[in-house]
């Protein structure tokens, strides 16, 4: 069998239909390696033959039992009976809506079956209604074993989907696999084949320290890396090097109204020198919230403009551009020409634009993802800055730098503070620049926590703010109130303020359209409104100069990272700025932790590694929302030794990689398709 076979698709199985692979569907399994890569949550014991008199209701039970008697009743709606006995007592099997053809040929009377099924009491006698298993004596040992069990969806019983499993994992082809034998043994790992096939035994799945389930975690770890390493070896060709005349920057930096921290101007001179250089430019900026990364992208794209480029400068949101485009408007002050583009710019406007693109009469396009349609034509594209970038997968990113052809260089920004252990797991096949120094004016948000209880002592003190025509967020968890959560919910929060402080009070949540959130943003950047109740979709990179105070209900309830995030909505003015937690009584060790390290600390890239070690990956700020958790089975805090190893691994085989030899482990964790590496 070729191993063409785990990746075709799970309607080649026996007993896969239509209806069932829809079911399948519903669990993501749509080829059979995603039956190989779902792994057993735990097991169902039926490895004892119990006696009749020693059954337990509700349990499951395996039985040895003699057919005594086949009752099928004319009657529509009556299920059939078969009385079934052992030496101790006597039992019912019920069905309903089975064939009695099919029941005579599994019931045959008076000889031994083993069935195995959940136990029930019904008229002082035990029933098992539509047991899981029946089967002849001699096919007892199928039965009658620990059964591996799996997260299944409605349609699919144990029975059916282990049938099918075990077509998989048994009938596997034998795959040569990428790690040498010394490697394997020297690292405590597994050959791949034997590996899966301990896997699809509960005990090695939940085992996140057996040898099989650290091999998969290896593997899947070497395809992202691998991943990666394809990736910055396209992006990265040769390309013809700027030529950056440093006397323009200074053009730029001696009429600013601030001085560039260290962090920035080292950051600047990375920049710098990756544009003069003949590799094409693929760099992120992690930056803190408030940290300067734009004015750092601003210098950059001047330098480039002023060696006879075009640039382009792109956020995921209409709000967040064109405050980027004013911002870039007061800092260049007519040295350049820059406009703005998205996807509401009127039909004239809009061909005004794309026809000064094309013939060099715009320096700088600045707008949302509308940049980079078909349609946009720049005359001479040398650098794509992208704010934000974390919303954006490897796929996109690779997408993204075809775009602007061989000599066009690209930078991304991020405000996410990445912990060190993830870094390379989550940009390697990037540079990375950090700025780790905030601005010397910016003053450092006073971090208060109080009780939820004493609320009504907050009001005064928002009555002030508002006197004093500062701006106000507050943050719930909720839009609406729930009956199992016992959290605050932004709906009912916006009613109750705004009683207190009537037509002041703007709302957002994610459940809000677009175009209607970014309404009451603008109603806020605008000091129309002078509180915001927002759940925690407030967008990260946008300037509220005006606000100065946020209050975060239920704070207990969030990441370390979250708060952090949210705090930096804050604190980007010269006025002083506040942030108030609040939590409900009985705070876990935990969140006593996670708030006194926030009040005690703004370095966002330190509270960043603390999140990671109180509360693991899942959870992380932005992660799975923005597809930065790309893995399935790793863990950077639980695994920290594979990722590094991996890592080691793959470093090692850098210049040499023979795709042939990686194609099937690429393709089995879906890389394939985005460094379009094929089978062979």
């Amino acid at each position: 069998m070729k191993k063409d076979f785990i990746f075709s698709e799970i309607t080649t199985l026996k007993g896969v239909g239509p209806q069932l692979s829809k079911y399948l569907k519903k669990k993501k399994i749509e080829k059979i390696k995603d039956i190989i890569l779902n792994l057993p949550y735990s097991e169902t014991d039926r490895s004892k033959i119990s006696k009749l008199n020693e059954l337990e209701v509700g349990k499951i039970h395996s039985i040895k039992v003699l057919v005594k008697k086949l009752n099928f009743p004319r009657l529509r709606n009556l299920p059939n009976k078969i009385t079934c006995e052992d030496e101790t007592g006597k039992i019912d099997i019920i069905y309903f809506n089975s064939r009695e053809g099919y029941l005579r040929k599994l019931f045959p009377l008076n000889e031994y079956v083993i069935i195995s099924g959940k136990v029930n009491f019904f008229n002082n006698k035990y029933q098992i209604t539509n047991p899981d298993y029946v089967t002849k004596l001699e096919n007892q040992s199928y039965v009658i074993k620990n059964i591996p069990k799996y997260n299944l969806t409605k349609g699919i019983n144990e029975k059916k989907y282990r049938s099918i499993s075990e077509q998989v994992i048994n009938n596997l082809p034998k795959i040569e696999d990428w790690l040498n034998e010394n490697f394997i043994k020297e690292n405590g790992l597994i050959d791949w084949n034997v590996g899966i096939q301990k896997l699809h035994n509960s005990k090695d799945a939940k085992d996140i320290n057996s040898k099989s389930y650290k091999r998969l975690v290896f593997d899947e770890l070497c395809a992202n890396f691998l991943t990666l390493l394809e990736n910055r070896k396209r992006i990265k060709k040769n390309k013809i090097p700027k030529k950056v005349n440093y006397n323009y920057s200074k053009e730029v930096l001696k009429n600013l109204p601030f001085r560039l921290t260290n962090s920035q101007i080292k950051v600047l001179n990375e920049i710098n020198d990756d544009l003069v250089s003949n590799k094409r430019m693929f760099r992120i900026i992690q930056g803190d919230v408030g940290s300067g990364k734009t004015i750092v992208s601003l210098i950059s794209i001047y330098n480039v403009i002023k060696s006879g480029y075009q640039c382009a400068l792109m956020s995921p949101t209409e709000i967040l551009a064109k405050q980027h485009y004013l911002f870039s408007k007061k800092i260049f002050k007519n040295k350049i020409n820059l406009e703005f583009l998205s996807g509401k710019t009127e039909y004239k406007k809009r061909k005004l634009i794309l026809n000064n693109l094309e013939n060099k009469k715009i320096d700088l396009l600045i707008g949302t993802h509308a940049l980079f349609q078909k349609k946009i034509n720049f005359n001479k594209l040398g650098l794509v800055v992208i704010d934000e970038q974390h919303k954006f997968g490897v796929k996109q990113r690779s997408d993204l730098a075809k775009k602007g052809g061989d000599n066009c260089d690209v930078l991304l920004m991020s405000a996410t503070p990445i912990p060190r252990t993830m870094m390379m797991s989550i940009y390697g096949d990037m540079d990375i620049s950090k700025i780790n120094e905030k601005p010397a004016n910016r003053k450092k948000i006073i971090t208060l926590t109080k009780p939820e209880k004493k609320i009504n002592e907050i009001w005064p003190f928002i009555k002030k703010q508002i006197e004093n025509n500062n701006q106000v967020f507050w943050v719930c968890p909720l839009i609406e109130e729930s009956k199992f959560l016992d959290y605050s919910s932004a709906n009912k929060k916006f009613e109750q303020i705004n009683k207190k402080f009537p037509n002041k009070v703007g709302l957002i949540h994610g459940a809000l359209e677009k175009d209607d959130k970014e309404k009451v943003l603008r109603k806020f950047l605008n000091k129309d409104i002078s509180i915001l109740v927002s759940t925690t979709v407030i967008e990260v990179g946008i300037d509220f100069p005006n606000a100065n105070l946020i209050i975060i209900e239920n704070a207990n309830k969030f990441g370390l990272a979250q708060l952090h995030q949210l705090r930096g909505r804050v604190g980007r003015g010269e006025k002083q700025s506040t942030c108030i937690l609040l939590f409900k009584d009985g705070l876990t060790k935990n969140a006593i932790k996670r708030l006194k390290i926030l009040k005690n600390s703004d370095d966002g890239f330190f509270i960043a590694e603390e999140d990671l070690k109180l509360r693991g990956f899942g959870d992380l700020i932005g992660y799975q929302q923005s597809g930065i958790k790309n893995f399935r089975f790793s863990d950077p805090v639980i695994h920290e030794d594979l990722f590094k190893l991996a890592e080691k691994y793959i470093q090692n085989i850098r210049e040499n990689v023979n795709q042939n030899k990686y194609s099937f482990l690429l393709k089995f964790f879906d890389k394939a398709e985005i460094i379009n590496v094929g089978e062979d």
